[in-house]
């Protein structure tokens, strides 16, 4: 897929005053300093268009970007960060409850995360979140130019191994560093081969 033209379009926290539920929508999601929007500029080939941040926790909000006028792409708020009130947290997790449930057009969730650590808890129990709401996803692991290739396979082996115990299908797996530029053709193909056939159903 070639990414002709990507925009920003809003930023709200109510799902009733997302864009039209009219084109497929990818959101993108992971624990706070995963390198999501690294991950999102790397993708659309646009470096500022998801605003970076060295400080954890900087997305409160659902970003919508609009991708080749054809597919929305979506920056969500990361979970597991400590740093913000009990409140706080609160209403991100009602948020993105809701926006998970009421989405109807949401196709994908990319879940992001670090492959420079060990299977946490944090992200095992937020993938189990969406497998029981019945959301699709593919993880995506980050920060493989942070490491070894070795290190990165011991990774996701571990997150394999945790999977198993309670997923009889594992979810599709993508390799990404954003510096490098790797995975960035594996996941455009991917949403194009789900657009595609969305399009023929």
């Amino acid at each position: 897929m070639i990414i002709k033209e990507a925009k920003f379009l809003m930023s709200n926290t109510k799902v009733e005053l997302c864009p039209a539920p009219d084109k497929p929508e990818y959101a993108f999601i992971g624990r706070s300093n995963v390198g999501k929007s690294s991950l999102i500029n790397m993708l659309t080939e646009q470096k500022g268009l998801a605003k970076t941040s060295s400080s954890p926790g900087k997305t409160q909000l659902i970003n919508h970007f609009l991708i080749n006028d054809s597919w929305y792409l979506v920056d969500l708020p990361g979970y597991g960060y400590a740093k913000v009130s009990k409140g706080a947290r609160e209403d991100w997790r009602k948020m993105i409850n809701y926006y998970f449930q009421k989405r109807e057009n949401l196709t994908c969730v990319f879940v992001l995360i670090d492959s420079r650590h060990e299977p946490m808890k944090v992200d095992l129990d937020f993938i189990n979140y969406l497998g029981n709401l019945g959301v699709p996803f593919v993880i995506v692991f980050t920060k493989l130019d942070k490491q070894s290739s070795i290190k990165t396979d011991s990774t996701i082996a571990a997150y394999t191994r945790k999977l198993r115990e309670t997923w009889d299908e594992l979810p599709r797996m993508f390799r990404t560093s954003a510096e490098k530029k790797i995975g960035r053709e594996e996941i455009l193909g991917f949403i194009e081969e789900v657009n595609t056939q969305m399009q023929q159903q």
